[in-house]
Order: C-alpha cells, then structure tokens, then sequence
C-alpha cells in the first residue's frame, strides 16, 4: 500500500550517480516527481526512463525536478545515464532504506515464482514537501502524459 496523497513524504538522504547525497530538504521549494522502478537496463524501467528523458523540457517547464530511484548501485546507475544519456539524477537505493518508507517494496510473482521486488510507483511532491499524487499504475511508453495529466 502506498503512502496517502495529503501526507508528508518522508525525508531522505540517497546518493546520486555521482555518489552526492540528495535529501528532500534541500528539494523544498520545488515539485517533486519521484519514480521508483525495479532495475537497470530492463526493457520496461528502460522504456519508462526513456519516455521521461524525451520529454524532460516539457517536465522542467511545468516545474518539476526528477529523480529515479532504485536499489541498483551508483555504477549501475553511471551506466545507464550514460548508455540512455538520461539527463536527470538516478538515487541508488542499495540498501532499501526509500523502497521501504514509501512502501514500494513488496511481494511479486514473476512465471509463478514469488520474490520480493520494487513495485512500480511514482510519487509527485509539491514545494512543501506533501505528496499531491500517487502514480501505482504507470505506463512507462507515456508515463510523463500521467506525471502531467
């Protein structure tokens, strides 16, 4: 279950590809989008990247600063900024610390085997900090239309 738009979101402090701490305070002031996804370089968490970097003007327009976040290392992350040339900051999230308190780390089931696993999710955070969306059903081919809608 997600957290509840109207909520605070909880703070955090994650680093970057460039191995520099992000934390939601030093966000304030600013609309947030937050988009959890499972893995680098997969086809689907590719896809979605990849929609949201061909439209990353469009989201920079409307205000809003992105961060990816998984439990992928900062290497990983180096790697698929540069192999897709994302322009936004991708948080590793090795040790599941944001995956757990915005409750997008759960059981799945992939051909019958269960795991645990990063659910899709994306949360949009307005400049005081409160989380104004919950993105739980995301179309990574058009997700950035979803964030806009």
């Amino acid at each position: 279950m997600p957290l509840k738009v109207g909520k605070k979101a909880p703070e955090f402090s994650i680093p970057n590809q460039h191995n520099e701490t992000i934390t939601l305070a030093s966000l304030k002031g600013k609309k947030v989008v937050l988009y959890f996804y499972p893995k680098d370089n997969t086809p689907t968490c590719t896809e979605e990247a990849c929609n949201l970097r061909d439209n990353y003007k469009l989201l920079q327009k409307n205000g809003y600063v992105v961060y990816g976040i998984s439990p992928d290392s900062v290497k990983k992350h180096q790697n698929f900024i540069s192999k897709f040339d994302l322009p936004f900051d991708l948080l590793s999230d090795t040790e599941l610390t944001m995956v757990n308190k915005y409750k997008v780390w759960a059981e799945k089931t992939l051909y019958g085997r269960k795991y645990m696993g990063v659910l899709r999710t994306t949360y949009i955070i307005n400049e005081e900090g409160v989380i104004e969306e919950v993105i739980e059903k995301v179309t990574s081919k058009d997700h950035t239309s979803q964030i806009l809608k």
